[in-house]
């Protein structure tokens, strides 16, 4: 049998690691009886720890949240993703974040063990960020989002688009998708009857939010094909869709997301959804991927490739004999 002290550690790594825990299953994984673990709870207790229990054959054992945030137990991967994360955040999207991240970073470089140190300060050594123009994002907006996406509340806000013209949208929101540079909300628009997606950094939230809604069903995947249309075909002036003589995977690798729809057709190919600002830049871009193809839309798209491959045969010296 462990120490006490150790135990007590055991134990609250247990409830960290799991919402919900019987007596028994504390008392099997710690190898002491159920009376123990009540004991050990109490201890916790003490120490400011808000541990819940339940009574009854479903009961058991839960770490709920409490006035301050007590001590976090983390293994040697838990550790690392953490720094990771901070390091990154240090130097995200979230307006106002950086600061805070570092100091939390510093917080817990000064834990660390030796062994885990160098691990994240290798991979810091050895990455550098290229960061872009992406607009910031004030981090109580994106919680505010992310509380009335968790509690099914509905959602006023004030929207200015990409002309900084400015509407009032009532929205039921589902889910929120980062794209590495930009903050979106998936949500059902009231008004317009249908799925929209808005950028986070053009939101003005108006407080207090709306009734409980019921949620809407939408999976993962279409959060994610909705998302990826919405940034990468629809706000263009023109879409192309095209056959890919290539599986889905191949071509996912040179089109993210947020460039295009891929949709897989069989094994071998797949058929790709874009937007571009014009004929010509389209024609220009499917070309260049390195992938044969076949146009289905738009049939104009035909007329246009023709005279940039004279313009191009004509630039190129004929091939010696």
């Amino acid at each position: 049998m462990i120490e006490t002290s150790g135990r007590l550690l055991k134990l609250l790594s247990l409830l960290q690691s799991q919402r919900d825990w019987t007596g028994l299953q504390l008392a099997e994984r710690l190898d002491v009886t159920v009376r123990t673990v009540r004991r050990d709870v109490d201890k916790l207790r003490n120490l400011g720890y808000p541990v819940n229990a339940t009574l009854g054959v479903a009961g058991g054992y839960q770490l709920g949240a409490g006035a301050q945030l007590p001590p976090l137990l983390l293994d040697d991967e838990e550790a690392v993703a953490v720094a990771v994360g901070l390091r990154t955040a240090a130097g995200g999207t979230v307006a106002g974040i950086a600061e805070t991240s570092l100091r939390a970073l510093a917080k817990l470089e000064q834990v660390l063990p030796s062994r885990l140190r160098h691990r994240v300060n290798s991979l810091q050594q050895m990455t550098i960020p290229l960061v872009g123009g992406a607009p910031t994002v004030d981090p109580e907006v994106l919680t505010a989002v992310a509380a009335v996406c968790r509690d099914h509340q509905r959602l006023r806000f004030d929207y200015h688009d990409k002309v900084g013209a400015s509407t009032v949208r009532t929205t039921e929101p589902h889910r929120l998708v980062h794209t590495g540079r930009r903050w979106y909300l998936v949500a059902w628009d009231i008004d317009r009857e249908d799925w929209r997606t808005f950028r986070v950094d053009r939101m003005s939230p108006r407080i207090p939010t709306g009734p409980r809604f019921k949620a809407r069903e939408l999976s993962d995947e279409d959060v994610a094909r909705l998302t990826s249309t919405s940034i990468s075909t629809s706000v263009y002036r023109v879409q192309g869709r095209f056959v890919v003589h290539s599986p889905a995977a191949q071509v996912h690798e040179v089109v993210p997301p947020t460039a295009g729809v891929v949709e897989p057709i069989d094994d071998r190919t797949c058929r790709l959804i874009v937007g571009s600002p014009s004929l010509e830049q389209l024609a220009v871009w499917i070309a260049l991927l390195g992938f044969d193809f076949d146009i289905e839309e738009p049939a104009e798209l035909h007329n246009v490739i023709r005279p940039i491959v004279t313009r191009l045969n004509r630039a190129s010296p004929p091939a010696p004999t």
